[in-house]
Formats: structure tokens, C-alpha cells, sequence
């Protein structure tokens, strides 16, 4: 849960002398071995918000690999953990300026603003109003907010009491609670069905967990909306439901990329897409999509847009003579059974002492796998394993490499 932040503690943060401390608090390495010692420092100097100055410094150095910006802003453990990477929160606001130009986006489950920050940056949305019931958290999300211009309008709200005219809204139902995280729609906070009828009239974003079962939502609660699918760098990170979609696809798989550059590359597949595709045998490549393509259901599609074709019209393993530019693949060496005896002695054949193992279709646990076959070669080399129809194969590849 991490520390409890209270009001007090947040005006301390914001004011000048809170921000001095984070300042000279920011050169403690608060690792395992220093913690003692470092609490003992900052309770000596600031004693009735050296938690505080600990959380948040922690927040800060977890939150930079997932939020612009985060060594200024204030966070708590949760809501770091819940707030959605800026990449992502970037993509959807320039989708929303772009399909409402001159519009204002209500987030009415703002939490400390991440997403806010994303919406105040496009010059073609007119207003962004933040709300929350949490007023710790929104607290945060006034000091996170200011740092943009022009900042959010903040208010304390109920997510399903409608407190806004705005044009687009915007939901990221909380998925935790005190056990833990939650799975069922009517586990979040506000219940996923009662924001969905609540702003029915309106376009609506709807941020969940990338391992919804939105299936559910279209055959027994009537969504007729689109899924949105969005990993970034191979890591699936949302499912994002949208209302104002009548017409379009209902699947749609978005993978954002970081280049070296830091630029953020973007490619889409949707259902609306060919998926006419066959399966065969293994050719000089084996792919694994993105998880988004994949959780999207749209295996197919992608392989059509790439001729690429399955092993197994079951499996989401892709095989082809070449891989598509950006993406991971496998160049084959050969063919193998899944038994442990088969791979030890052809794996020892090829030198092999660093392996890499894909499963899918398979009951097999790759770490204990990779410990059984007591590899001790030189080659580094990857293993997929998989099914074809009820059999089970296997492929030795050489390392995965990422196209160009």
C-alpha cells in the first residue's frame, strides 16, 4: 500500500520548504543498505514528514521510466502504479484532439493528474477538467498540474455524479482494493457497467486492465463500443473501451515503440483488416506479435498485412521468410521433438550454454525447464515450443534480433 499521505503532508511538499527538503533529500541513495540510516538523517531534520520526503522521493526514481516529468511531481505508491505510462496517455489525447478539435475533456477519475498533463498538451483540445473524490490525490494533481500551462481545472466530484458539460470524458476505474488487485466489472471503483451508463450520451474513454474479458462486455451487457489494445515496448498496458465508435472496428490493436531517438512510434491493426490467411510448415522465421495483437485477437490480421502465415490456425506463433520491419523474430536452425532427453543432446550439439525458451500451447515452465537441461556450451541460442494440432515441437533458433 506504501505510505498514507495526508493533506499536511502534501502542502509541505508543494510549499518552498518542502521543496528544499526533496532537494537535499534527493542526494540519499535510501537503498536497502542506507535506509536505516537515511530515515534516521531525515527524521532528525524534518520530523514530522520524513515519510513523506521517503515515498516520495521513491515514487519519483520508480516513476521515471513511465511518466514524463516524474522527478518534479508528487506521487502515491498506488497511484503510481495505476497511472498510465505518458507514452499511452499521450496517444489517446492526440486521438481525442483529433476527433473533437475545440473540445473539453473531463477526466472524472483524474487521481494525481497523469493523464491531465498529456490532455493540457494538446492545443486543439479548448479545456481539461480533472475531478476525484481522493482530495490527498487530488491535492497532487493541483502541484503535477500547474507544472503545464495552462493547467486543469480541478474539482472534489463523484465519478458518477455527471458535474461537468464537457465534451469527452474520460475513466480509469481503480483496480485495487484492500486485498489486492480486482478482476470482475463490478469489483472497480466506480463498477465499470455504472460508468458506461452513466455518461451514455457522451464519448466516452474508459481505461481497464489489459486482461479484461471484453468479450463480456458485447455478448451479455450490450456494449456496442470499440476495445482498444495498447502495449508499449512489448509490454500490453491497457485496454481502453471508447463509445463514440458507431461504424468502425470493434477490435483494435494499438503497439507504441521507443525508439533510441526517444521518439515514439506507433502502428495499428484492427478487425476491419483481410485475415485470410493459411498455415504450413515452418519457414525461415518464427514471430511472437506483440501481446496487444494477440489480446486483441487479431493474430490473423497481422499476418496477412505481413504474409506471414500460423503453425497451428490455434497458436499465435507466426512463421514466414521475413520478418516485418521493427519486429522480434527467430531465424529457425531446426525442427525438434519436446522432450528434455531430445533437447539436452541436440541443444549440446549446437554448444549451447544461454537459452532463451517460448512456450505457448504447452504445459511447460521455461525457468524449470532451462535448470533441468543443464546446459553448459558457450552458444547462446532460443527454443521455441509449441503445438501443431495435438503434437508438440519444437524449434531451436538462433537469438532473437529485431529488425531494422
Amino acid at each position: 500500500m506504501g505510505y498514507r499521505f495526508t493533506r499536511d503532508d502534501v502542502a509541505f511538499l508543494r510549499s518552498q520548504s518542502g521543496s528544499e527538503a526533496l532537494e537535499c533529500a534527493s542526494s540519499l541513495a535510501l537503498s536497502s543498505a542506507t535506509m536505516l540510516s537515511d530515515i534516521a538523517e531525515l527524521r532528525g531534520r524534518w520530523p514530522s514528514h520524513h515519510a513523506a520526503l521517503i515515498e516520495t522521493l521513491l515514487c519519483r526514481r520508480r516513476g521515471k521510466t513511465k511518466i514524463n516529468a516524474a522527478e518534479r511531481m508528487l506521487f502515491t505508491d498506488d497511484a503510481l502504479q495505476q497511472a498510465t505510462a505518458s507514452p499511452v496517455a499521450a496517444h489517446r489525447a492526440v486521438e481525442i484532439a483529433t476527433r473533437h478539435p475545440g473540445a473539453v475533456v473531463h477526466d472524472v477519475t483524474c487521481s494525481i493528474g497523469a493523464e491531465l498533463r498529456e490532455l493540457t498538451a494538446q492545443q486543439h483540445i479548448s479545456g481539461v477538467i480533472g475531478s476525484d473524490l481522493d482530495d490527498v490525490r487530488l491535492a497532487m494533481a493541483r502541484h503535477n498540474t500547474v507544472l503545464d500551462s495552462p493547467p486543469a481545472t480541478l474539482l472534489v466530484a463523484d465519478a458518477l455524479t455527471p458535474t461537468s458539460t464537457a465534451d469527452v470524458i474520460v475513466a480509469d476505474p481503480g483496480r485495487r482494493a484492500g486485498a489486492g488487485r480486482v478482476f470482475r466489472l463490478d469489483q472497480l471503483t466506480p463498477p465499470l457497467l455504472d460508468v458506461l451508463t452513466t455518461y451514455a450520451t457522451r464519448p466516452l474513454a474508459v481505461k481497464c486492465a489489459p486482461g479484461l474479458d471484453y468479450q463480456i462486455l458485447w455478448d451479455r451487457f450490450g456494449f456496442t463500443g470499440q476495445v482498444q489494445l495498447t502495449s508499449l515496448d512489448g509490454a500490453v498496458r491497457e485496454a481502453c473501451l471508447w463509445t463514440d465508435r458507431d461504424g468502425e472496428p470493434r477490435r483494435r490493436a494499438t503497439v507504441l515503440r521507443t525508439d533510441p531517438s526517444g521518439s515514439v512510434r506507433s502502428y495499428e491493426i484492427t478487425d476491419a483488416d483481410a485475415d485470410d490467411i493459411g498455415s504450413g510448415e515452418v519457414g525461415e522465421w518464427i514471430l511472437d506479435p506483440d501481446g496487444a495483437v494477440v489480446r486483441a485477437g487479431l493474430v490473423r490480421h497481422y499476418a496477412r498485412r505481413h504474409g506471414l502465415w500460423q503453425l497451428d490456425p490455434q497458436i499465435a506463433y507466426l512463421t514466414g521468410d521475413r520478418i516485418p520491419s521493427g519486429e522480434r523474430g527467430f531465424r529457425v536452425l531446426e525442427g525438434s521433438g519436446v522432450s528434455e532427453k531430445e533437447l539436452r543432446r541436440r541443444l549440446a550439439a549446437y554448444d549451447c550454454g544461454t537459452l532463451e525458451i517460448l512456450v505457448r500451447g504447452l504445459d511447460v515452465n521455461p525457468d524449470q525447464l532451462r535448470k533441468r537441461l543443464k546446459l553448459k556450451g558457450s552458444r547462446a541460442l532460443a527454443v521455441i515450443l509449441t503445438r501443431i494440432g495435438r503434437r508438440g515441437v519444437g524449434f531451436i533458433c538462433e537469438p532473437g534480433v529485431r529488425m531494422p
